[in-house]
């Protein structure tokens, strides 16, 4: 059995030359020259490096305006955000009940409108009915010539 070939990959050296690569090769090569990230503080939690903004502050923060200001500001920010949650589902309510209001008008009217088709239908079966019994066949004459009206001599 031979062994699949692996695709080749030509690249240029900074001489201007072609190399041909296994696609293998290239790929160990890369690596190679990738630069390997070491955190900054080797003890974090997870090998993480946390943010500059997200870092916990010190409880000597907790008493400047700045943290008092921000937390004011957060708090409306979240009590406006209530207020328009508390409003989306008081309108979504209020559509639901409009909408069941114009569903009941509607069932109502198909209602009305189906027993007006039966009364309608009723008076036409009736009607051709009534036609029908009025309508005489013709009587089969033996010459099929139909008598004048009136003796017509």
């Amino acid at each position: 059995m031979s062994r699949p070939s692996q695709p080749k990959i030509t690249s240029s050296d900074h001489h201007g030359v072609s190399v041909i690569q296994s696609q293998a090769h290239a790929a160990a090569a890369l690596l190679q020259q990738v630069p390997q990230l070491v955190p900054a503080h080797p003890s974090s939690a997870g090998g993480k490096a946390a943010a500059p903004g997200k870092m916990k502050k010190t409880s000597a923060d907790k008493d400047s305006d700045e943290y008092r200001q921000r937390r004011e500001r957060n708090n409306l920010a979240v009590k406006k955000s209530r207020m328009r949650s508390k409003q989306k589902a008081m309108d979504t309510q209020q559509r639901v009940n409009q909408l069941k209001e114009e569903n009941e008008r509607l069932e109502a009217k198909i209602k009305l409108l189906s027993k007006e088709l039966s009364v309608l239908k009723d008076l036409f079966l009736e009607h051709a009915h009534n036609l029908a019994d009025n309508v005489q066949p013709p009587a089969a004459a033996p010459d099929d010539t139909s008598p004048a009206p009136n003796g017509g001599q």
